[in-house]
């Protein structure tokens, strides 16, 4: 993670083989850069002052490989890396069921991923960027999974057509100058 540049490095995650925990390139197979929003980043950083990074070790990419130390921030109580399905039962499900939110794979973790992509894609963001920051091979992957989150065309198009209209003058390069030469 780099606080000054706003951006984090996804280089590596917890995955469970045969139900033990190892280290593993994230999704995709390959590292990732992704942007760090001003207002996650405080909020990292207030949680990183009051639980720095905890160092875990783990075997890369099988469980008898090489054991790989990287620092964790957000260890679990015992200090070692989380167990999702311990994660899911401890913390997940019962925060669901406070929430009033059915159980179900439409509202599991991977919800989150959603939710991220289709904050990014009503804001705008293209399908290029937003494939790479989930870390997919494809950007057609991420069209055809996330296509259903894609703000209306027909909306977006009558925004733009305004805001040419309503924000250009004779002097702008909007309507008037297409009329020209």
């Amino acid at each position: 993670m780099n606080f000054a540049e706003g951006v984090v490095h996804v280089v590596r995650q917890v995955k469970l083989i045969a139900g033990k925990q190892v280290f593993a390139l994230p999704k995709g197979g390959k590292t990732r850069t992704v942007p760090l929003p001003e207002s996650v980043a405080r909020s990292l950083g207030a949680h990183i002052a009051k639980q720095p990074p905890r160092a875990v070790s783990l075997p890369w990419r099988s469980v008898d490989g090489s054991p790989v130390t990287a620092a964790l921030l957000f260890p679990n109580i015992e200090g070692r890396a989380v167990n999702r399905v311990v994660f899911n039962r401890v913390v997940w499900r019962p925060a669901l069921d406070t929430a009033g939110v059915p159980r179900g794979r439409d509202n599991g973790m991977h919800a989150l991923r959603h939710f991220y992509a289709s904050v990014l894609l009503d804001a705008g963001e293209n399908i290029k960027a937003l494939s790479e920051y989930l870390g997919h091979h494809d950007p057609g992957l991420t069209l055809r999974t996330y296509t259903h989150l894609m703000p209306s065309s027909e909306k977006r198009a009558r925004e733009a057509v305004n805001r040419a209209f309503e924000d250009g003058s004779e002097a702008d390069d909007g309507p008037m100058t297409a009329q020209e030469g």
